[in-house]
C-alpha cells in the first residue's frame, strides 16, 4: 500500500480538506475499523459473559478473540494477561492503586522520567503521598535523552517501582527502555512501561522487553476512543486486588465478603466497551496488513522531510534528539515571539491541524528542569 491508498481508507480525510497532524493526541479511523464497529452493532450486539443464549456467546467470542489477538500482537505468554481499560490513563491508575498502594512503603523510591505524560506522573504522586515513598525523576541531557549515568544514579537498591514512557509525547525521544528495564530488575524494581506513543509506530514484544506492566490507548493506534489495554505479568496480576468492583469480576458474593473471578475478569468490572474492543481488533488487523516496516518507511520519509524544511526557517526553534534514529514522529517546535495558540489558529485557517502547548522554551521546560507542561 502506498500513502495515497492508505489516506483513501480514512473517511474523515476524504470528507474534510485538511492536513491532520495531531495523531499523537488521537488518530483518525480507517473505514475498516468503522465498518467492524457497525457490523458488531448490526449483527452481534449483546453483553459478553452474561448470557447463555447464542447471541451473547457470539459477542463473548468476538470480545475474547480480540484479547487473544492483542496477546499475540505484543507477544504475551497468556491471553489473560491482557486487561481491557478505557484508556492508558485508567490502566496506569489501576497499576498505581492496585499495585503501588499495596507495595510501595516508607523509604522506598518510585522513579519516573521527567518526560512522563501526566497520566504516568500524577498517580505516582498520589501513591508517594499516601505510602511515604520518595518520588524521584530521571532528567534529560542537552540531547533530550536519559543518560546511563542518570539511570544508574536514580534507580537504586531502594527503588520499588520505575515508570517510564517508551516514546515521549512531547519530544519524540525513543527511550532505551530495554536497558532501563534490565537495570531496574537488577535493583529489584518493577517496571511500568507507557507504550501509548510507541505502539502505533513500532513492534512491541513484552517478553523481549521483560516489562512487568505495559499500557497503551487504542485511539492513538487507529482504534475507537474509550478503549485501552493493560498488560501485566500473570504472577503479579494474581497478587493484586481489583481497582474497581462490579459485575462480571465476582466469583462468589456473601453478605460480608466476596471472592473475585480469576484473570482477566478480576479487573474488568461492569459492562465493557465491547464495540471499542472490536474496533481495536480491527485496527490491529489494519496495522499488520500494512506492516511496521512500511509504516516506518512512510513515517521516516515524511518526518525527515519536515525536519529538514523546518531547519531552514531561522525563526523556529526545534526540540529534537541529534540522532534521528532515536526519534519518533513527534516534531516539537517553537516560533520565536509568537504564542503557540496563535500559531495553531493561523495554521488551522489554512486547514492544518496541530497540537499547541505553552512554549517549550519557557520555564515549563528546561534541559534539567523539573516539569513539563502537557
Amino acid at each position: 500500500m502506498n500513502i495515497d491508498e492508505i489516506k483513501n481508507d480514512f473517511p474523515l480525510l476524504k470528507n474534510r480538506n485538511i492536513a491532520y497532524l495531531d495523531s499523537g493526541a488521537t488518530t483518525q479511523k480507517p473505514k475498516q475499523v468503522i465498518d467492524a464497529i457497525k457490523d458488531f452493532y448490526e449483527n452481534f450486539n449483546a453483553n459478553p459473559h452474561r448470557g447463555a443464549y447464542s447471541l451473547s456467546m457470539e459477542a463473548t467470542e468476538k470480545y475474547e478473540d480480540t484479547r487473544s489477538k492483542i496477546a499475540k500482537f505484543i507477544n504475551t505468554r497468556h491471553s489473560h494477561e491482557i486487561i481491557f481499560t478505557k484508556n492508558a490513563s485508567e490502566a496506569l491508575n489501576l497499576i498505581a492503586y492496585s499495585y503501588g498502594m499495596e507495595n510501595a512503603k516508607n523509604e522506598d523510591k518510585i522513579v519516573l522520567s521527567i518526560m512522563e505524560h501526566h497520566s504516568n506522573l500524577v498517580p505516582w504522586q498520589k501513591v508517594s503521598k499516601v505510602t511515604g515513598a520518595k518520588l524521584e525523576y530521571m532528567y534529560i541531557n542537552k540531547d533530550f535523552e536519559i543518560s546511563d549515568e542518570e539511570i544508574e544514579s536514580k534507580i537504586t537498591d531502594n527503588t520499588k517501582i520505575v515508570a517510564i514512557t517508551h516514546v515521549s509525547n512531547v519530544l519524540g525521544t525513543i527511550n532505551d527502555v530495554k536497558k532501563i528495564i534490565k537495570y531496574a530488575h537488577k535493583k529489584g524494581a518493577v517496571v511500568v512501561l507507557d507504550a501509548s506513543q510507541s505502539i502505533p509506530h513500532m513492534k512491541i514484544d513484552v517478553q523481549d522487553l521483560d516489562c512487568d506492566f505495559l499500557v497503551f490507548s487504542g485511539h492513538k493506534m487507529l482504534a475507537p476512543l474509550g478503549i485501552g489495554v493493560l498488560y501485566g505479568k500473570k504472577e503479579i496480576l494474581n497478587k493484586m486486588t481489583p481497582f474497581l468492583m462490579g459485575g462480571d469480576m465476582i466469583e462468589y458474593v456473601y453478605e460480608q465478603e466476596t471472592t473475585f473471578a480469576p484473570l482477566p475478569n478480576k479487573f474488568e468490572a461492569g459492562t465493557q466497551n465491547v464495540e471499542g474492543v472490536i474496533g481495536l481488533g480491527s485496527a490491529i488487523d489494519y496495522i499488520e496488513k500494512i506492516g511496521y516496516d512500511k509504516i516506518q518507511e512512510i513515517e521516516n520519509e515524511v518526518v525527515f522531510y519536515a525536519i529538514e524544511e523546518l531547519k531552514k526557517l531561522d525563526f523556529i526553534d526545534l526540540y529534537l534528539t541529534p540522532n534521528l534514529n532515536n526519534h519518533s514522529s513527534v516534531i516539537s517546535f517553537n516560533i520565536k515571539g509568537v504564542h503557540p495558540h496563535d500559531v495553531a489558529s493561523i495554521l488551522d485557517s489554512e486547514g492544518v491541524c496541530v497540537r499547541s502547548r505553552k512554549p517549550l522554551c519557557t520555564a515549563t521546560f528546561k534541559i534539567y528542569g523539573n516539569r513539563f507542561n502537557m
